[in-house]
């Protein structure tokens, strides 16, 4: 019963952080419309890998470092200033990239791996984890041990691929509808990464 309710938890609160938009979540559907389906799945699945460590990772930092957030916010620096070129590169992209959207093929393994680069990136998902968990444990409805982080962090990377796994297939179901956001994806996915650098900086220097 305890492993179901881990699975459940992790599952609901990383469905629901995948389903508001971010630079991840906007490249699935990137790579759903500029190579195919199969290629954003397997982007999908790099995001997964890494996210069951955060999620992890997360869930560990909840019960250990619940006063002290100091390797957090190390993290947090180091990432928004990654993600503050990664939006200067993506808007170059859009104003280099030519206006028509032509079909791409994305090796599986490049895919793979530029979903590991990505959501390593996503400097955010840890101190989200930290944070729900930190709340879950207030609450009393979760209990710290390895095998309920381990458990948590399967029910997290389910969810994760489930909602990610909707983008890409809802993207290619509309592609037809879609053209016009497809062709300034790029833009769209370098103001996603400008404005989560700028409001990780805004909060960092309030911090300090």
């Amino acid at each position: 019963m305890n492993f179901l309710i881990c699975i459940l938890l992790g599952f609901v609160i990383a469905a629901s952080g995948s389903i508001t938009p971010s630079y991840l979540n906007m490249t699935v559907v990137k790579f759903s419309l500029k190579s195919s389906r199969k290629s954003a799945f397997y982007l999908i699945g790099g995001f997964a890998t890494v996210l069951f460590f955060q999620a992890n990772i997360g869930a560990y930092l909840s019960n250990v470092l619940m006063e002290n957030s100091e390797y957090i916010t190390t993290i947090q620096k180091i990432g928004t200033g990654i993600l503050i070129l990664l939006s200067i590169n993506f808007f170059r992209l859009h104003f280099k990239s030519k206006k028509q959207l032509k079909k791409i093929e994305i090796k599986k393994s490049k895919a793979y791996f530029q979903g590991i680069g990505l959501s390593l990136l996503n400097t955010i998902a840890i101190p989200f984890y930290f944070t729900a968990i930190s709340f879950l444990i207030g609450l009393e409805y979760f209990e710290y041990s390895f095998l309920n982080g381990f458990y948590f962090s399967i029910g997290s990377t389910i969810g994760s691929f489930t909602l990610y796994g909707l983008y890409a297939i809802v993207a290619s179901k509309i592609e037809h509808k879609l053209t016009f956001i497809a062709n300034k994806m790029n833009f769209i996915i370098g103001c996603l990464t400008g404005i989560v650098g700028i409001g990780n900086l805004i909060y960092l220097l309030q911090g300090s």
